[in-house]
Order: C-alpha cells, then sequence, then structure tokens
C-alpha cells in the first residue's frame, strides 16, 4: 500500500445540514415530493453513496421528526449558526466527541436528486495527504452560466483530462480569462476532520465577504482544496420552480 493510499481516510461520517430558513423557498428542506419530505430524499441518496453514516445536522424540531420517522439519524443544532459548516461541526462534535470518524462529509439539504456517484466523488481528492478539503465541479455548458454571478466559478489547475486539480480561487465573476473550460462549483465538501475544526475557528476574510462565498476563508488562510470533476451540476432546490423540477425527476 502506497503512503498516497494510507492517507484516504478511512471512516467518513456524512453530514447533512439543514435548516428551515430559507428566504426564497420558505421551509424547503421539509417540502413534500411525492409524500416524502425532501430532506429525506437527501439522506437517502446519502445512504446510497455508502461510503459512511449518515447524520442530518437540523436547526429545527421539525427537520428531527421528519427524519427519525423516515428510520434516519438527526441531531438538533443551534439555529443561529452563521454557516452550514459551523452546523456541521456542532453535530460532529456532538455525535463523535471522541474523533473516530476522520473526514466529514457536507452535503447541502436541499439536493433531492443528487447523484450518490457524485458524493463518492468528492471524498476522493482526499486521497492525496496534502489536501485539507474537497470539493466538486463540472464544466460549464451553458453560455450564460459564464457570466451569471449566481453561479459560481472555479480556477482549479487541471489537466483536460484530469479528474481532479487544485483549487486556486473562487468567483462570482467569469474566470480564468482566455481558451478552456470554466467550472461550475458544487457546494458539497470533504473534510479531513482537523481541516474542518480549524476551518470554523478562523475569523471571515476580506475576500470571502466581499466574493460572499465562504470557501475562500479557507484558502486565504493557506488550507489546500482540491476539486474533482463529475459530469452534472446536482439541482439545488432554491425556488418554486426548482421544487416542480425535482418533483418531475423524482416521479414515481
Amino acid at each position: 500500500m502506497t503512503a498516497e493510499n494510507r492517507s484516504l481516510p478511512r471512516r467518513p461520517l456524512v453530514v447533512i445540514p439543514a435548516r428551515l430558513g430559507s428566504t426564497r423557498l420558505p421551509d424547503k428542506v421539509l417540502a413534500d415530493i411525492h409524500g416524502v419530505p425532501m430532506i429525506v430524499h437527501v439522506w437517502r441518496r446519502a445512504m446510497e453513496a455508502a461510503i459512511g453514516p449518515v447524520l442530518v445536522a437540523a436547526a429545527e424540531p421539525s427537520i428531527v421528526r421528519a427524519v427519525e420517522a423516515a428510520g434516519g439519524r438527526a441531531v438538533l443544532t443551534d439555529p443561529d449558526h452563521p454557516s452550514g459548516s459551523d452546523r456541521v461541526w456542532e453535530a460532529v462534535r456532538h455525535v463523535d466527541p471522541d474523533g473516530s470518524h476522520d473526514a466529514i462529509v457536507n452535503v447541502q439539504g436541499d439536493l433531492p436528486t443528487i447523484d450518490p456517484a457524485a458524493i463518492r466523488a468528492v471524498f476522493g481528492p482526499l486521497a492525496d495527504p496534502a489536501v485539507d478539503i474537497a470539493t466538486l465541479g463540472a464544466v460549464i455548458t451553458q453560455p450564460a452560466e459564464r457570466t451569471n454571478p449566481n453561479v459560481v466559478k472555479a480556477v482549479v489547475e487541471m489537466a483536460d483530462d484530469a479528474a481532479a486539480g487544485r483549487a486556486l480561487y473562487f468567483t462570482r465573476a467569469t474566470a480564468p480569462w482566455g481558451e478552456g473550460p470554466l467550472f461550475h462549483h458544487i457546494g458539497l465538501y470533504a473534510y479531513r476532520r482537523a481541516a474542518l475544526e480549524r476551518f470554523v475557528a478562523l475569523p471571515p476574510s476580506i475576500l470571502e465577504r466581499r466574493e460572499r462565498l465562504e470557501q475562500l476563508r479557507a484558502l486565504s488562510h493557506g488550507m489546500t482544496i482540491a476539486l474533482a470533476r463529475v459530469d452534472i451540476v446536482p439541482l439545488g432546490v432554491d425556488t418554486i420552480e426548482d421544487l416542480d423540477r425535482a418533483r418531475l425527476v423524482l416521479a414515481p
């Protein structure tokens, strides 16, 4: 076994942060999709990824009840956390105070159609001992997305035929300049446990505030982020139109 293979964390924990306070689609994580709350669909996709136990970090008791009714595990966390990362870390400390889980995979609670393979893919770059955090990206194929500030771009040092590369920056601008692909950043993360603990203790950075992108905090403090390439951007549910699309995709 090589040193690189030995560095791959062996006991990951998948954590799904969830809260009801969405501004564009209130209570969306409990939205009904064919008789099942959205958060339960996400939990099921994470279970299907089969990389480790799955836990929902809930801001409200109603989310805990919905997950437990489906047979899942959930813990109640402080509703006033400033970010999903903080919510995830509180849940991790609650269920695993002794640190037996050496990696934490953060899956957003509004991705009911996510391919379990994407969850497995975000874990892969942690095989490199130099990587603190791993995330995902897909090549932008729609011209309008290249200039849309709501589509976050990852500036990645990656060969055309590579499966992953080092992320140098994340931005809402159109970047990098010149010929070549642009990458749509997908906000799933896999952290080495120590990296997550360090990250949530860091103060927000200047560029993080300017771009409104939390991951820039890690880069500004010298942490290494690797991006794994996937083919499809998962459907994130932010509006009623997104919810209708999710219902169509998940129709029995």
